[in-house]
Parts: structure tokens; sequence; C-alpha cells
């Protein structure tokens, strides 16, 4: 039988895993994600608090010496890195979740065989440590690939070389090879060492020919990786509490994985294996025969425009983070309802480099929830919108995806921003998106482009709409 200590931590991991699954719910939406984080907040303190009164604690000065440190590090972190950068920043803190879990599989099997020698670890217990280890290392490195890509250390663009998926099957095979013969007794913590070192080849292999485009999807498996390791850590500590939570990670992680991959009309094995290679992009495009070139306006022009529409929807994409223009737009849009126009914010699943990348940055900038909608809400609206205001975004406003079966994208979901009267598009150059493929969008009759960085041109047309 449970004692009362035993049964009273057994109840706080109950208590934690419901906050958790009703932070997850709550998370699911931006009106409610900021209690969501608060409840699951909570769940993870008293999940700490639990696990921290159980006699098998052998040292508690070096928790506490733990928390001290990672606290320090998460509110510098926290404080110093602007919004934008939060795609990096949880691919760099998934990135350590996997690195812990594979390190703590790999101590605990050097204890249990320091203890009793390879042979008397069963073979449950040494597949969980595998798995664990070489799972947890693959999100870590893989991680880092995609921190480097996303912080633009590495190219955005596939990293490819001959041979590289033969490779990427041989060193699977390896560490298959090793955590069988581990799981048998005769590998040994040298196998298990090489195991450790083979996944984190595999997980920097796996990223790298991967597109910067394709990163939000990227991110979502990654951390359905580490919540897949977490939870066999926890089989191998005999906690409860870490294979609920790991549990919870992965399925949300590879339940966003397929709801990203949907919106993209392509399938997690396509994201994966099938990288768009890039192209030149240029000022003008052939159809039909005739070459079109695009149609440049000001910022003067574009206020007019805006003034004296009656609707506007804002399509705000991965150039407006790049900008640090989500706070200049909401003054823009401020101003633009005080003149009675009805403004509203288009959100494509897959804009910006995370799931949920614009909905975080345009929440920061006190953009009221209800002006929110998604793709399937607003695409409906755009033949009856006057004005389109495009700020940085390329691929998922690109009509190619509809209409042009030879086009890499098309299939993909798109916001059909092409159908409402007019569109205006601030982007930096021509230069062309993740999918390295021009934008038919920007040669269409009622498209006009504002070329600039996305911050100085909201500036100057907010500064042109005081006087239109």
């Amino acid at each position: 039988m449970l004692d009362a200590r035993e049964s009273g931590i057994a109840v706080a991991y109950i208590v934690a895993a419901v906050f958790f699954i009703l932070g997850l719910k709550r998370l699911s939406s931006p009106a409610t994600a900021r209690s969501g984080n608060r409840l699951a907040a909570v769940g993870m303190t008293i999940a700490l608090a639990a696990t921290l009164v159980d006699r098998q604690i052998i040292s508690f000065w070096i928790i506490a010496a733990g928390m001290v440190v990672g606290a320090a590090i998460g509110i510098y972190f926290a404080r110093t890195v602007q919004m934008t950068a939060m795609p990096q920043m949880v691919a760099l803190f998934n990135g350590m979740g996997g690195g812990t879990a594979a390190l703590v599989s790999v101590a605990e099997y050097l204890r249990l065989t320091s203890e009793s020698g390879a042979q008397s670890v069963g073979a449950g217990e040494a597949t969980s440590i595998v798995l664990g280890t070489a799972i947890g290392a693959i999100s870590f490195t893989g991680s880092l690939i995609a921190f480097g890509k996303l912080q633009e250390i590495l190219p955005g663009k596939p990293l490819q070389f001959p041979l590289q998926r033969v490779l990427n099957g041989l060193i699977l095979l390896t560490i298959a090879g090793l955590g069988v013969a581990i799981a048998i007794g005769s590998g040994g913590t040298l196998a298990l060492w090489l195991v450790f070192a083979a996944a984190l080849l595999l997980g920097a292999m796996f990223v790298l020919p991967i597109g910067g485009g394709d990163m939000p999807v990227v991110i979502s498996i990654l951390n359905s990786l580490t919540g897949l390791a977490a939870a066999l850590t926890g089989f191998v500590l005999h906690n409860q509490m870490l294979v609920v939570a790991g549990v919870l990670v992965g399925a949300s992680g590879t339940l966003l994985t397929l709801l990203m991959s949907r919106a993209m009309n392509r399938s997690v094995a396509n994201v994966l294996f099938g990288a768009f290679g890039a192209t030149s992009a240029s000022s003008s495009v052939e159809v039909s025969g005739v070459q079109r070139t695009v149609k440049q306006t000001t910022a003067e022009d574009t206020a007019i425009a805006l003034a004296y529409a009656r609707s506007v929807v804002i399509v705000p994409g991965y150039g407006l983070a790049v900008a640090e223009a989500q706070h200049t737009v909401r003054e823009l849009a401020t101003d633009l309802e005080k003149r009675g126009v009805d403004v509203k914010y288009a959100i494509h699943p897959v804009a910006g480099r995370m799931p949920g990348h614009m909905n975080v940055l345009l929440a920061e900038a006190n953009v009221p929830y209800d002006q929110l909608l998604e793709m399937d809400q607003v695409n409906s609206q755009f033949p009856q919108t006057d004005v389109v205001l495009v700020v940085g975004a390329n691929d998922v406003v690109n009509p190619a995806a509809r209409d042009d079966p030879s086009s890499p994208i098309y299939g993909m979901p798109i916001l059909d921003v092409d159908k409402a009267r007019n569109v205006v598009v601030l982007k930096r150059s021509m230069g062309h998106g993740f999918a390295g493929i021009d934008n038919a969008l920007f040669y269409n009759d009622n498209t006009r482009m504002l070329f600039g960085d996305a911050r100085k041109s909201l500036v100057k047309i907010g500064e042109a709409l005081k006087t239109a």
C-alpha cells in the first residue's frame, strides 16, 4: 500500500495533469491563450513541488542550484529577446528539452549498469533508454539547425549533397543495430554513447535539407519528438508526471504538425523530403506570351486609398516580423478606425516562422482578438474589401497556388487577396518567398507595390494619412 507521502504525490500529479490539459485547451485560441499559459504554469509548479517531496531525491542542493541557474537564464532571455525572435527561441528551448531527455536517459543507464551490470537492465527498460537517448539527441541537434536557419546563421535554402539520404539511412540503421545490442544486454555503455553521437549527427542531417519556409512544420515535429523523449525518460525514471507531460507534448505537437501540413496541402513526408528549389526573382513576368511588370505606388497614394476605403484587411507576414512593425501597423489601424474604416487582419496558418507567429506578434501590439480572422473566415470577404494591405507576406497570397497546376505550391490553401478591389503590397524588394518562386499577385492590375522597410513604409503612410 502507498503511504501518505506517496499518495499525496500521486494526487498532486493527477491535479497537475488536469491543469496541463486545461492549459493546452485554452492555448488553442488567442483570446484564452494567456490564461492557458498561466494554468499550465500552475500545473508545472504543482508537479515540481510534488517531485521535490519525493524521498528518492538525493541532493536538494544540486536541484536548487540548477533551478537558480535555469531561472536566471530564463529571466534574461524573457526580458531581452524580442517577440520577433520567438521562433528562434522556441526552437532553441525545444532543443534543450530534447538534449536533457537524452542525457538523463544516458545517466540513468550509467547508474543502473554501474550497480549491477548491463545484463541486469531489462529489455523494456533498455529499449526506453535507447529510444529516449536517440529521439532526444535528434531533437536537440535538429532544433539547433532550425535555430540557425531562423536566425540566418545558416542559409534558409535546403542544404543538400549527393547520397545524403543514403547516409541518413545508414546512420539510422547504425542506431537501430546498436539499440538492439543494448536491449539484449550485449551493448554496454560504449554502445549507448555511440547511439547518442549517431543520433546527434542524424538530427543535424535531418533538418539541413529542409528549406526555411518549412520551419513551422519542422518545429512542430521536433516539439513532438521532444515530448516523446521526455515520456520515455519518464518510463526510465518511473515518474508518472513526466510520462503524462511528455505524452501531452508529443500528441499536441503531432496534431499541430498534421494541421500545419494540411494548411499547406502537403504531406509531412513531402515537407521533410521534398524541399523547394530557389529561383531568381524579377520585376517582370511573362504571362501568355505577354511581358508584365509591376506597378509601384507611394506612401501618399496608399494613404489616400486607405482614407477613402470602407473596409481594409491587413495581411501580416514574416516581413512584418523582421521589420518589427506590429506596433506601427496597429497604430495605422487605429487611425483608420477613427475615420470609420472597418479594419480586420487576415491570418494564414503558416504565416511567419512558427505556428501562431502572427497571432503572438499582433497580440503583443494589443490588436483586438475579434479582428484576427483565420483564412476560412476571411476569404469570402475579400471580394467586398476595398483595400488589402499585404505587409511582408508572399507565398501565402500567391494566386499560383490556386490557379497554376505547374506551380510547386499548387493546391496550397492561400488568402484570396487578389479578389479584393485594390491590393497594396509592402515589400523590401522583388525577392521571392520561401518557396523560391515568383508571385503572380504582384503583377495583377489591381495590385500596387510599395518597396522599402515595412515599418518605415507604414510610418510614412500614417503620416500621410493625417493630412489626407
